[in-house]
């Protein structure tokens, strides 16, 4: 896990979300449709990833 990149691409929209989903998604610093942010592969983004991962597009990078 150490080292490595996530690149993750919010692909459908957060309205209608439960809080906690919605709360995920902002957490990786997600706002808009179609928007790519790349995150270290830690526990916690992994656990907010998990949380709203019917909501993105997730690519694992090597570092």
């Amino acid at each position: 896990m150490a080292g490595k990149d996530i690149q993750v691409t919010l692909v459908k929209s957060l309205a209608g979300q439960l809080k906690n989903i919605q709360a995920s998604a902002r957490g990786l610093g997600l706002k808009r449709i179609h928007q790519t942010v790349t995150v270290k592969d830690t526990r916690e983004n992994r656990g907010m990833i998990n949380a709203a991962v019917h909501l993105l597009r997730i690519e694992e990078k090597g570092a």
